[in-house]
């Protein structure tokens, strides 16, 4: 009796403290739709005005566009392979480079760094998130690709001449700096801060009752972070390298300095290329006709190729997460 007598006060209290219903509340959900609703409605822009000024292009060449390596403005005949190749290669050479040197990063300002030094350089880390993309491309060219051009290009070319693969990867028949992997160097440096950030704020928020049991059972810094850290913090670094990844796709004004611009279709990573933003950088202000529809069929290519970029990093996360 006594615990029915105690249900009932409470459902009167209840009762009687319940408010009104305000307008506040429909508004509010409304508002908060409308801002996920334009989003999505700016994207479908962004998409349909790309896809409706690069049709014509698609119309004409079809799926050679996309395979042909062919870009002869004179003629009228566009082929986007060389710049699709360029994009990813370039991409591809900064994950390579930057993923290992941010998650080592973010490993020595969590655990090994002492604690005078940690600001110092987080700090460093984050100031180089905010230099412009141009800045990065006028150092590329007229400071690093001179040192690369002699110090590594020139002795490289010269010790693999003649080689088995190696000699034609590795090779600069005009050792000039530029080239794809200057500018996955320059992508990678871009990359390291935005992905260095994230690592370093995820392995931050691991409980630290985990790390010190391991190091209570005996494990070595490796140890503890081989086995305790990196899984705990895998699916969300995941996603930071994604967000790299991102980046480095997209990025137009520091690759279009470093990469040599040149529509050419080589194996040999020390010869310049072009990527699709760097082509659309380079031509845009002078195109017209079927040469614009062939860079606005460009940047539908590009856009599609970070879409799909992101939905594999989503499935990729959602597979690590049932592990």
């Amino acid at each position: 009796m006594v615990a029915l007598s105690e249900r009932i006060a409470i459902s009167t209290m209840q009762t009687t403290r319940r408010a009104p219903k305000s307008i506040s509340d429909p508004l509010f959900r409304w508002a908060s739709f409308a801002s996920a609703l334009l989003v999505l409605i700016v994207l479908a822009g962004i998409l349909g005005s790309m896809v409706y000024g690069g049709w014509p292009a698609f119309r004409q060449f079809g799926f050679g566009f996309v395979t042909s390596s062919v870009w002869n403005v004179g003629k009228e005949d566009f082929g986007a392979w060389v710049a699709i190749a360029g994009t990813l290669t370039s991409a591809l050479i900064a994950l390579v480079i930057g993923v290992p040197v941010s998650i080592g990063i973010a490993i020595f300002l969590t655990q090994l760094c002492p604690r005078w030094l940690k600001r110092p350089v987080a700090t460093t880390v984050e100031l180089l998130a905010a230099v412009p993309s141009i800045i990065y491309g006028m150092w590329g060219l007229f400071v690093f690709a001179p040192f690369f051009a002699r110090f590594v290009q020139v002795p490289v070319s010269s010790l693999v001449e003649g080689l088995p693969i190696v000699g034609t990867i590795l090779y600069a028949r005009v050792p000039s700096g530029v080239g794809l992997l200057t500018a996955g160097i320059i992508l990678a440096i871009m990359i390291i801060p935005f992905i260095a950030s994230i690592a370093r704020d995820i392995l931050d928020q691991i409980p630290t009752i985990l790390r010190e049991s391991a190091y209570g059972i005996g494990c070595t810094t490796w140890e503890v972070v081989r086995h305790v850290l990196l899984p705990q913090a895998g699916v969300s670094i995941i996603g930071a390298v994604m967000l790299g990844l991102g980046r480095a796709l997209g990025e137009t004004m520091a690759v279009t300095f470093v990469i040599g611009n040149a529509n050419r279709l080589s194996l040999s990573l020390f010869d310049p290329s072009s990527t699709i933003a760097s082509r659309i950088a380079n031509e845009f202000n002078e195109a017209s006709d079927m040469h614009l529809n062939a860079l606005l069929a460009l940047g539908c290519i590009l856009f599609l190729v970070t879409f799909t970029v992101l939905v594999l990093a989503r499935l990729l996360i959602a597979r690590v997460r049932t592990q």
